[in-house]
């Protein structure tokens, strides 16, 4: 069996192993094959040598769809980094609980945690009952003044037409901003799903009942607030900014993205979190790290938009940065897809030496297609790539095939 292994990874190696000048030429055959129509945006360098393996229009923007996430996660680990905690949290304005009431009001504030859920809600109640807080004399609060409550992409991006709606995007967020409603016809039950039109009210409202079910009486109603400063937290519940980050590029979460986006925002201005900050931050982090940032425009986190324009040139700079960051480039690099194995690059691929090999994240809007990371070649090199089409001809796999080919080559480089 063994011996099976050992001849079966040689004749594996034999047949993919090329040399580099091979490589290029094999690229050069790749990309000529397109449909003439097709506008190209690809380069791929060795990191380490600075040498470029290949490149076709690299100072040229294109739309980078969900490869916008790249800039957005990688701004947030350079200004928070990875161990940062983003939280939603309970306080009491009665600074005194021993005696199982709170003469006041709960305050249940938002910190631009997408993942916040009613599993969450609940844990935070039961913490509040091993507290013996029995009775609460004021109000339930929400309060999502992290961020401004422009909720609606379309409201802060001019002209824009989102072919993707998402949920509101807000610093308190419950169940992603949405519910399940059931609507009866006849005898049929219809559960359809329902976006929330005020986050922080309804998030309230939402704690206040499960207050009241588990025993904890409320007197006053829910409503929604500021939290004033130097309050007790009662109860806490976060998740850690590579965890987060792992979920959008793995995954390409659009909504998780443009809650994160909001969330640098409020980073990086110290201020209440808007699109202006949040886009201001990450063009901060090209100029601070002298990114090739002509024609680059960002106006969301998560690449919905079309206004997005973006160099292959800048997403490898961004790339090439984190490549050389030893603070954050494990976190980064863990969160992107893996070629076979996992997110949204777990069946392409496969059976290549690309394969557990390809640590990229992908992008697909109508008419575009793009594919970014870093690459391990046969021979132990590192290789960054970025490719993205625009096309009005053929389909999305075809792109992504001819992705893949691109990709499966260079991880072939053997010499």
């Amino acid at each position: 069996m063994i011996r099976f292994l050992i001849v079966s990874i040689l004749l594996f190696s034999n047949i993919y192993a090329i040399s580099l000048d091979e490589v290029k030429h094999q690229l050069h055959k790749i990309i000529n094959s397109l449909n003439s129509s097709t506008k190209a945006g690809i380069l791929i360098i060795d990191p380490l040598t600075q040498d470029t393996i290949y490149q076709l229009n690299p100072a040229v923007s294109r739309i980078p769809a969900s490869n916008t996430k790249l800039f957005t996660t990688a701004t947030a680990l350079n200004l928070l980094g990875g161990d940062f905690p983003i939280a939603t949290k309970i306080f009491s304005d009665d600074l005194n609980i021993k005696d199982g009431i709170v003469n006041g009001n709960l305050f249940l504030k938002g910190y631009g945690n997408p993942e916040f859920s009613s599993g969450d809600l609940e844990k935070m109640v039961n913490e509040l009952k091993a507290k013996n807080i029995k009775l609460i004399t004021g109000n339930i609060v929400g309060d999502d003044t992290y961020f401004d409550d422009i909720y609606s992409r379309d409201d802060w991006i001019k002209n824009e037409v989102a072919n993707v709606k998402l949920p509101p995007i807000s610093a308190l967020v419950l169940d992603r901003n949405r519910r399940i409603v059931q609507t009866k016809r006849g005898r049929r039950i219809r559960r359809s799903t329902q976006y929330i039109n005020d986050p922080p009210l309804y998030a309230a409202q939402i704690l206040k009942e499960k207050l009241e079910e588990a025993g904890i009486k409320v007197n006053g109603t829910n409503t929604k607030g500021s939290t004033p400063e130097n309050l007790s937290v009662l109860s806490e519940k976060k998740i850690l900014l590579r965890d987060l980050i792992a979920l959008i590029n793995k995954h390409s979460d659009n909504f998780y993205a443009e809650v994160l986006f909001k969330t640098i925002g409020a980073a990086a201005s110290g201020q209440q979190g808007n699109s202006f900050f949040s886009t201001q931050a990450v063009l901060n982090f090209i100029e601070d790290n002298a990114i090739f940032k002509e024609g680059t425009s960002v106006v969301d986190g998560s690449g919905i938009s079309r206004f997005n324009q973006i160099t292959a040139g800048a997403i490898v700079g961004i790339l090439e940065k984190m490549y050389f960051d030893l603070k954050n480039y494990d976190d980064f690099y863990n969160s992107l897809s893996i070629a076979g194995i996992d997110g949204t690059l777990r069946h392409r691929m496969s059976g290549t030496p690309a394969e557990n090999n390809m640590r990229g994240k992908t992008g697909t809007l109508n008419g575009v297609s793009s594919l970014s990371g870093y690459v391990t070649a046969l021979n132990g090199e590192d290789v960054v790539v970025s490719i993205i089409f625009e096309y009005d001809r053929g389909s999305a796999n075809y792109y992504r095939s001819i992705q893949d080919k691109i990709v499966e080559t260079v991880a072939g480089w053997d010499e």
